[in-house]
């Protein structure tokens, strides 16, 4: 039986109120385990797992100990996994944060005439995450509720509290999330302006009063005189930032030996967040040419040194409108990140200017420059990193795709999910590219639970491959109302195990908390994760993930793997905003041609629904028509049973549907949660 919160707090608040991380059971995770690997491994492959699987789950064996550990260590965390889970996906990760690592948000086109209008938007900018910050400092930011058919689950608020007070720090081995959370660690009061390659303190507290707009915006001018004087121009140091993460901490240490330098980094690792004053990069900025530039500033020759990846928040102002965000992503996810933005931008166009304000404060002090002395060997280290910033520059292959033909409602109308939808949508463009299935990761939020981040929805399930071979291999034999039952069959399994995902109840976090614990325990590691099935059930070639916005704005990240693809997508009412992202030096990917495979699915995926929905009219004028289509086998009565548990066993129970008025589809991480209850009533029925 899983382990289950049976009285959760009463205290709703998004934190300690909510009801522990549940505990799966370890029989019901090694039974899906082998059920999601079976068909991406041979079968001679699969027969030793099999086998593996059965030793590690063995009445005695080493399972039923790390398990009954891991029961152990639930009870005395809030929240059993986090840990292992930070450290597991991105503090242990010792790639560079740029592409690799940090998502970044890209903002419409903005049209300045002329250098002052940048600084004007900027300003504005500021002053939205000025009032954003006082609403996260004095704790009034709404609590998020799930929506769902009965809306009112409160999720986690933490992450939010991340936003500007943490530090990714860099270490030899493993990174360190630092936030300023004491009383002896006073809340920022200044942001770093990157301009020109240049770093400077700009104050948004003096005398104890804010800056409004009309002092931001003159202070802004300041800096971008000053980084125009050849005179003062210092090293890009923080291309430094954008290198792997041992190379960075070493760096940093050789720049800590110098007290100036010392002083510089204490400011940039506790300011609010950076705002970067970009150069214009050239006259081509397409949607795929502003997302690149958008998560990797396009090399030190444009703005690659103009940042300092390690804030959580750095907001990008182009002077030719190529504008943005770019997010460290150690600190929270990208739903957090989606709303903090929404705000500013409705901020913006909400709230005229407010240059004319009086008030200010009289002889503003000018912002200070950050100073840094610079060794021949730290000259080396910049251009070591340059080098290899440069390389992934080159080899990133982004291709942003706008899909009109259709959006989400289209998709609501056949009674589908259209989460599901575009996942088995996705599955189908990767077949056909390649003629293989491969591990799939979509982030799930876990936030109705304490201190929850995410679980992986294992999107690559035997039925969406059933389809896409019916839909690629036997096209012709395979009969049309055949090929719509293995499409609903595959949407109905993507749907039930993503219901897993966000209960808590999925198999990749409980893997890796058993992994980790006989880590602690000093154990050698246990045959399961030394087997090749697992080696493979972690390559994730496909890395998806929804984040729908209701701003014009879309996300955007790289690949996680050499021969993978990283695939965002923003559905719409009537459009479908598509970000696919590889890498060159790989002669296995190419993200043009994925996009031109999921553009034609999605076409033939519609015609499919048409053409059945057709058949099936038709059909009904002759005579009254009953259809159940059944779909379940054992595996997906278990996974009811395990949500029934989970619901059964909690007065609060999680909410994890979404009732639309023609369709119930599932709420999963990539869908944003409403600000406050009244707002989420309002919601519900969106999807």
């Amino acid at each position: 039986m899983p382990v289950l919160d049976r009285e959760p707090s009463k205290d709703l608040g998004g934190g300690d109120g909510l009801p522990k991380l549940p505990l799966p059971a370890l029989e019901d995770t090694l039974d899906m385990y082998l059920r999601c690997m079976k068909h991406l491994l041979t079968e001679e492959q699969f027969n030793k797992t099999q086998n593996v699987v059965k030793q590690f789950g063995a009445p005695g064996g080493v399972g039923k100990l790390l398990q009954s550990k891991l029961e152990e260590r639930r009870e005395n965390k809030a929240n059993w996994v986090y840990d292992y889970w930070l450290n597991d996906m991105y503090l242990n990760n010792r790639l560079a944060l740029p592409v690799n690592s940090s998502p970044a948000m890209v903002f419409p086109q903005q049209n300045f005439r002329a250098p002052i209008d940048s600084l004007r938007f900027a300003a504005h900018l500021i002053s939205g995450v000025l009032e954003y910050k006082t609403l996260l400092d004095s704790r009034s930011l709404p609590v998020d509720y799930a929506r769902g058919q009965l809306a009112g689950t409160p999720l986690c608020m933490e992450q939010y509290y991340r936003l500007f007070t943490s530090y990714r720090l860099p270490g030899p081995e493993r990174d360190t999330l630092v936030a300023q959370e004491s009383s002896v660690m006073p809340e920022p009061e200044h942001i770093i302006v990157a301009c020109k390659n240049q770093f400077f303190v700009l104050d948004v507290v003096i005398n104890f009063r804010r800056l409004n707009e009309r002092d931001l915006l003159t202070q802004l001018e300041k800096i971008a005189r000053m980084a125009d004087s050849d005179e003062e121009q210092l090293p890009p140091i923080g291309i430094l930032t954008s290198d792997g993460r041992t190379e960075w901490a070493e760096s940093r240490s050789v720049l800590m030996r110098e007290s100036t330098n010392r002083d510089s980094l204490d400011m940039i690792e506790r300011c609010m967040c950076l705002v970067c004053l970009d150069d214009a990069t050239g006259p081509e900025l397409s949607d795929t040419t502003r997302a690149m530039l958008m998560l990797h500033g396009g090399g030190l020759a444009k703005n690659g040194g103009n940042r300092w990846y390690d804030k959580p928040m750095q907001f990008v102002v182009g002077a030719d409108g190529c504008c943005g965000v770019v997010c460290e992503h150690s600190a929270f996810e990208g739903i957090v990140l989606v709303q903090c933005t929404e705000y500013l931008l409705k901020y913006m166009s909400g709230s005229p200017s407010k240059l004319v304000r009086a008030a200010s404060v009289s002889e503003l002090p000018a912002p200070r420059r950050l100073r840094w002395k610079c060794t021949p060997e730290i000259h080396k280290l910049l251009a070591s990193s340059a080098d290899k910033l440069q390389r992934l520059v080159k080899d990133l292959d982004m291709d942003v795709h706008k899909f009109y033909d259709y959006g989400k409602e289209f998709i609501k109308k056949q009674k589908m999910s259209p989460d599901a939808y575009i996942q088995v949508a996705l599955q189908l463009a990767y077949y056909r590219c390649h003629g293989r299935p491969v591990s799939t990761y979509e982030s799930a939020s876990i936030r109705r639970f304490r201190e929850g981040r995410v679980d992986n929805i294992r999107s690559a399930t035997p039925e969406a491959l059933a389809f896409v071979k019916a839909m690629t291999d036997g096209g012709r034999s395979t009969g049309e109302t055949e090929k719509m039952e293995m499409l609903r069959g595959a949407i109905n399994a993507q749907t039930k195990y993503t219901i897993l995902a966000i209960t808590g109840m999925a198999i990749d976090n409980h893997l890796l908390g058993l992994r980790e614990i006989a880590r602690e325990l000093k154990m050698e590691k246990p045959e399961i994760f030394k087997d090749e099935a697992h080696l493979i059930s972690n390559q994730f070639i496909l890395s998806t993930s929804q984040v729908p916005t209701t701003v014009e704005m879309f996300c955007c990240y790289g690949p996680v793997l050499p021969n993978g693809y990283g695939a965002c997508y923003n559905p719409q009412s009537d459009h479908i905003i598509f970000c696919v992202s590889s890498f060159h030096e790989s002669s296995e990917t190419r993200s043009a041609e994925f996009v031109k495979c999921l553009a034609q699915g999605l076409l033939d995926m519609r015609d499919l629904c048409n053409k059945c929905n057709s058949s099936v009219k038709v059909e009904r004028q002759g005579r009254t028509l009953e259809t159940h289509t059944q779909t379940d086998t054992n595996w997906q009565n278990k996974t009811q049973q395990r949500a029934a548990d989970l619901t059964k066993n909690q007065p609060a129970p999680p909410q994890v549907l979404v009732k639309t008025p023609d369709q119930t589809t599932v709420e999963a991480q990539t869908q944003t949660s409403s600000h406050g209850e009244a707002q989420a009533l309002k919601n519900g029925s969106k999807s």
